[in-house]
């Protein structure tokens, strides 16, 4: 009934299985891969007939995690899985970027990749195994793809470079000293085609050294792959690219002087403007059934690109006049919103972020239910990327793909300079308001959000900046790097090599290539160039706020922490939360402890703060022998007066220790409700609290000397 054929290979500690035949035998292609006891299905089918007017690669990627391969139930209110989250949206575009470009050039027929975490062993990371996976399965499938690619990722530990770390290592980070670096890489056998990281300041050498790694160690896994497709693939689909060479010279004929004269403009918005004209021109000259064939776009953008590359790549200026190598003009601007916990606006030639920052406390953290359990994040940033920040009519709906993308890119690139939790106990969040946008709006983000936090006070552990890198690759083999690219470079050229640091190092890399892989040369001198214009940016930043301001805007929260013991916790809370509500409502301060006993102690009101610890410290500490305790007298007897002198804890101030002389009464000095100073001298056998009056002077609270004490008696 089944025709399965199944490859296996040693890879790293783990095996790593491909199997096929067995399962959706309807999909074009149809592999589970096994990494571990971590498993995912990738199932691929596609059109066999491209869509009338086409004139785009409708490829569609979707990656998604069952609750049920981690033995979990969903939480909230509905138990079923609903809307991606932003784990599978990353995960998505982490296998679309590596496998678009490979596709055969002026194939346009729809393309649907759905990855499935079966099973998840909460070791192994199913985001590399869905891009093996996928990978296999197109492979397999018959669709004009030139791959396989592999992916895998690579760790930092002591000096030496790690495959594939454990999911307990790589998750938050930040809290792990050991780990320097969580980098994807993906690649075909010749070349690199992705890269995606975060990392603590590491050298270009140590990222460079990285990526070879990361590429050497997925060749097998490519091989294992071909060795899969040789004994299941489909027949290859009998696909011809389209021949649109007449239409191109007739394109070129009709359009090529007025958009050289388009590309000449410096302005965005009339460069713009003019080479829509020009299209709108050679249209006009074509015929019918010439201005509605679906590969007129592509001519377009083969005209457009061989201008926008042969200036470069002849040695010419850029489209906006500059040299491969400049860093457009940049004017940093901080504070300018009054209201707000910090604020900075970062313009950077054509490209501007208005980045907000607001301090919470625990309760804001955001809660993250993942397949590998709950947790919580204290940081925070977002990414808005509306329509008039270039100049377009647009829908505005919830965030897409591409604005969580580049939000959790500039999150890689701040985290590694954050304060510990226990030393700043506030949670973070950034909001970047895109307000222009002419490429690079994430490294914007970045440089915004350093600025912005600093005007907020964050003790960060260095400014981080980022800058875009661009690619400049022709068939002769002639090539040029180029440094801050603008939004025509990125869309005409051949590589999107962001590179976010510090002066010290580098925090964050992604890299997205259109051709099929770049050498170890060019991204070493892409490293290089963007080594120098991080440090230019810095520099101008700088200009603006150099470190953290030593003060919080007046609206923002002040948050105090204590640590108590863990058996003191139930104490503090109170039985149902008895004791925790009383001190919020008496103290007016916010107060959130967690399991190790840290709690926070939130408020504007630093007299608020100070009452919420008075009181948290008067239940959990113990009163200490010898010491002198202010206290209220609560009950009067006979033998002497109860005193309430530590959080709820009485003792007894025997009649003999109220004065230096006999009391007939101790109501004949003290009255129930009185304030007195009391010394504590003890416990007796019976944990009783011994206290004493008549060795404390009752006006000033100090203790009375020994021979004064002596002599009176």
């Amino acid at each position: 009934m089944f025709n399965v054929t199944t490859k296996s290979m040693q890879w790293g500690e783990e095996t790593l299985t491909l199997e096929t035949g067995k399962v959706a035998r309807q999909a074009d292609g149809s592999v589970i891969a096994t990494l571990g006891e971590t498993s995912v299905m990738a199932n691929v089918t596609y059109a066999r007939e491209q869509k009338p007017g086409q004139d785009f690669f409708p490829l569609t990627v979707h990656y998604q995690e069952k609750y049920y391969a981690a033995g979990k139930i969903p939480g909230g209110f509905f138990k079923r899985e609903a809307r991606p989250t932003e784990k599978e949206t990353l995960t998505a575009r982490l296998i679309d970027r590596p496998i678009r470009p490979l596709f055969v050039p002026g194939f346009k027929n729809e393309v649907l990749v759905m990855c499935t975490v079966l099973s998840h062993d909460l070791e192994n990371d199913p985001d590399i195994v869905a891009m093996i996976a996928a990978s296999a399965a197109l492979t397999i499938s018959g669709v004009p793809f030139m791959g396989p690619i592999a992916g895998c990722r690579v760790g930092f530990v002591d000096g030496e470079y790690v495959l594939n770390p454990a999911v307990s290592d790589m998750t938050q980070l930040r809290n792990n000293p050991e780990q320097r670096l969580d980098l994807v890489v993906a690649g075909t056998k010749d070349a690199v085609m992705m890269v995606e990281s975060e990392a603590y300041e590491l050298s270009e050498a140590e990222m460079l050294g990285a990526v070879k790694f990361g590429h050497e160690q997925i060749q097998p896994v490519i091989d294992l792959i071909i060795a899969l497709a040789e004994d299941s693939a489909k027949e290859p689909f009998d696909f011809t690219p389209p021949d649109y060479a007449d239409l191109y010279a007739k394109v070129k004929r009709l359009g090529e002087t007025q958009m050289r004269a388009a590309f000449a403009l410096r302005d965005k918005q009339e460069r713009t403007n003019a080479i829509a004209a020009a299209r709108a021109a050679v249209k006009a000259g074509l015929t019918e059934e010439e201005a509605a064939d679906p590969n007129l776009g592509s001519a377009f953008k083969k005209l457009e690109s061989s201008i926008l590359r042969g200036d470069i790549i002849n040695g010419g200026a850029r489209i906006d006049g500059r040299d491969r190598t400049t860093v457009r003009p940049i004017v940093s601007e901080v504070g300018i919103l009054p209201r707000t916990h910090g604020s900075a606006l970062f313009t950077r030639g054509e490209t501007q972020g208005l980045v907000v920052t607001t301090l919470g406390t625990g309760d804001d953290e955001q809660m993250i239910d993942a397949l590998e359990g709950t947790y919580r994040s204290n940081f925070l940033l977002h990414y808005n990327f509306p329509p008039y920040s270039v100049g377009e009519v647009g829908r505005v709906g919830s965030p897409g793909r591409r604005e969580i993308g580049h939000g959790k890119l500039a999150w890689r690139a701040l985290q590694a300079v954050l304060p510990a939790a226990t030393d700043f106990p506030y949670t973070i969040r950034l909001v970047s308001e895109i307000t222009e946008s002419n490429g690079s709006s994430s490294m914007a983000t970045v440089c915004g959000s350093s600025l912005s936090m600093m005007d907020a006070g964050v003790p960060l552990k260095a400014p981080v900046a980022g800058v875009a890198m661009g690619l400049i690759l022709e068939d002769d083999g002639r090539w040029a790097v180029l440094t801050d690219i603008l939004g025509d470079e990125d869309h005409l050229g051949d590589m999107d090599f962001k590179v976010a640091g510090t002066e010290n190092g580098i925090t964050s890399l992604q890299m997205d290539i259109k051709v099929a892989g770049i050498t170890p040369e060019i991204m070493e001198q892409a490293l290089a160039q963007a080594k120098d214009g991080r440090m230019h940016i810095l520099g101008e930043m700088s200009k603006a706020l150099s470190q953290g301001r030593t003060e919080f805007s007046a609206h923002a929260p002040r948050i105090e922490t204590m640590t108590i013991p863990t058996d003191k916790i139930r104490e503090v809370i109170g039985s149902g939360g008895k004791v925790i509500r009383e001190i919020v409502e008496v103290s007016g301060a916010k107060v959130d402890i967690n399991d190790d006993g840290v709690i926070k102690i939130a408020s504007a009101n630093a007299d608020s703060i100070k009452k919420a610890y008075d009181m948290i410290y008067s239940i959990v500490a113990e009163p200490e022998e010898g010491k002198v305790y202010k206290g209220t007298v609560v009950k009067i007897v006979d033998f002497g007066a109860f005193v309430n002198f530590f959080g709820k804890r009485d003792g007894l101030v025997h009649v003999s220790q109220i004065e230096n002389r006999r009391l007939n009464h101790p109501s004949d000095v003290l009255k129930e409700g009185q304030e007195v100073w009391v010394k504590l001298l003890g416990f007796d056998d019976r944990g009783k609290v011994r206290l004493a009056m008549k060795m404390v002077d009752q006006e000033t609270g100090e203790e009375i000397a020994r021979e004064k004490e002596e002599s009176a008696e």
